[in-house]
């Protein structure tokens, strides 16, 4: 008995005391692009917003099953460049909390990735976080010709850091997934 509550005592008192990270998941319940043609014009801004309380418990409770997010899409112009910058939002809180910036002060463990359906589009990174890796909250599209289809943002937590725009096996939770309508003209 003795040697059994002696090894309780040195295995619950080692010397690393050090807490263990644990990734607590962004609560993002928004995400705004704002799109900007490089030769100037006026700005489209792209919003996801999911801000209806849908935890299960709620869901159980009250019987109301989850609505789906209010997107708005936007209008390009055809084969033009736009400057693009993401807003991610919290608005859970009040005022709204812009977790942007936690995304940018832990830009290792983050990285956007951008996907074009049914329309010519290219994506260029303009932001990096430490080590040179593309993190994505800034990033450049352009446009090819008119047509009508959507993008697709992806926001990856801890994923293997890629050069490109390539999910493939990058691995990582995906922190927010948001599609919105594009039309090109």
């Amino acid at each position: 008995a003795v040697l059994f509550i002696s090894s309780i005592i040195v295995t619950s008192c080692s010397d690393d005391d050090s807490p263990e990270h644990i990734h607590d998941e962004e609560v993002i319940t928004t995400m705004k692009v704002v799109l900007t043609p490089e030769t100037g014009g006026d700005a489209v801004t792209l919003e996801w917003k999911d801000i209806e309380d849908h935890d299960e418990e709620h869901e159980e409770d009250h019987g109301e099953e989850h609505e789906e997010p209010e997107i708005t899409g936007g209008t390009l112009m055809a084969n033009t460049t736009y400057n693009a910058e993401i807003t991610l939002l919290n608005e859970y809180e009040s005022p709204a909390d812009n977790i942007t910036l936690e995304v940018i002060e832990e830009a290792e463990e983050h990285q956007f990735f951008y996907t074009a359906s049914g329309i010519a589009s290219t994506f260029t990174y303009s932001d990096s976080d430490a080590d040179g890796k593309p993190l994505g909250v800034e990033f450049t599209v352009t446009t090819g010709a008119a047509g009508k289809g959507s993008y697709t943002i992806f926001l990856k937590h801890e994923p293997t850091k890629s050069d490109t725009n390539d999910m493939t096996n990058v691995g990582g939770e995906t922190d927010i997934e948001a599609t919105f309508p594009i039309t090109v003209k």
